[in-house]
C-alpha cells in the first residue's frame, strides 16, 4: 500500500492574515484569491498539466485547527532564477539573508516574512 503520494497543501497561520498574503503576492508572485490562498497546478518534466494541486493559504491565528499548540515551519519555494529574485527582494526593501548556497541539489537562498517565518527559495539544477 502506497501512503504519502505528494503534499496537497500549505496551510499556516499569520498575525494579519491580510498583509501577509499582499507581502506573499508582491514579493514572491503567488496568485492570492479572495478566499485566502492559491493553488498550484502540477506539471510534469516538460510542463505539461498532470492534474493535480497544491494548495497554499494563510489563515488567521483565531481558529483552532492548528491546534493545539504552535507548529513552526519553513516552506520552499521553487523558483526560477535564484539570484535574479534575490536582487528583487533586496530592492524591494525585504529581509533577504546574506548567505545563497549552491550544491548538487540546486541553489538556495532565505527571505523572511513580515511574521518572521523563514521562507527557503530553491532553484533546481538545470534539468531537474
Amino acid at each position: 500500500m502506497r501512503r504519502v503520494t505528494g503534499i496537497g497543501g500549505i496551510f499556516f497561520q499569520a498575525k494579519d492574515p491580510a498583509a501577509l498574503r499582499a507581502w506573499y503576492q508582491a514579493h514572491l508572485g503567488i496568485d492570492v484569491q479572495a478566499w485566502g490562498g492559491t493553488a498550484f497546478s502540477w506539471a510534469d518534466a516538460e510542463g505539461n498539466p498532470t492534474g493535480g494541486t497544491t494548495i497554499w493559504s494563510i489563515a488567521g491565528e483565531d481558529g483552532d485547527a492548528f491546534g493545539p499548540g504552535r507548529p513552526s515551519f519553513m516552506i520552499n519555494y521553487r523558483v526560477e532564477n535564484v539570484q535574479a529574485l534575490v536582487e528583487a527582494l533586496r530592492a524591494e526593501g525585504c529581509d533577504v539573508l546574506d548567505k545563497v548556497e549552491a550544491s548538487e541539489y540546486g541553489t538556495f537562498a532565505w527571505v523572511i516574512d513580515p511574521e518572521g517565518h523563514k521562507v527557503e527559495l530553491w532553484e533546481p539544477p538545470a534539468g531537474s
